[in-house]
């Protein structure tokens, strides 16, 4: 787990910027593969953790626990659809779940607290581009899932918990 920490790390210095506090990541590839691979205690561990490091390694803004709570949340959200199996309908169960509640919701109510627009201004721009994007994360994570979890089997011992 702490390889995967320090590659999320590095993967979330990689972004598509599509607005004010908008991004697109790529990190919710190896947020979805702890969560398919690790019991939840161990899941929620390395959200809390990972969301830390990346903070203190390369803080975009303020720290806010609030975005702590959404990478702990969408941990667990990840880990009820995708932990006991991995398959297109429970990737985009787990996606839609994320983005909607925790991305689009959570995180409109986030930027409003801190950056003082109307609430509605970042629902409306993260409605657009979190519910544009789930067909393709989607897409995305069922490749490097079939990629990636040949070296989960191979090299790693799966804990169930």
């Amino acid at each position: 787990m702490a390889i995967l920490l320090a590659v999320n790390v590095v993967v979330s210095f990689f972004y598509i910027p599509v607005g004010v506090n908008l991004r697109i990541y790529f990190t919710f590839l190896i947020t979805m593969m702890i969560a398919a691979n690790y019991p939840l205690p161990m899941a929620l561990l390395y959200a809390l953790t990972e969301d830390l490091v990346s903070f203190f390694v390369y803080p975009t803004g303020p720290f806010f626990a609030g975005y702590t709570l959404t990478a702990v949340l969408s941990m667990a959200i990840y880990w009820l659809f995708l932990h006991k199996k991995v398959d297109w309908k429970r990737v985009l169960a787990a996606k839609a779940s994320v983005n909607i509640l925790v991305n689009i919701l959570l995180g409109s109510l986030w930027s409003y607290l801190l950056y003082g627009r109307g609430y509605l201004y970042y629902l409306g721009k993260s409605l657009v581009k979190n519910l544009a994007l789930i067909p393709v994360e989607v897409l995305l994570f069922l490749f490097f899932y079939k990629l990636v979890q040949p070296l989960f089997d191979k090299y790693t011992r799966r804990i169930d918990g």
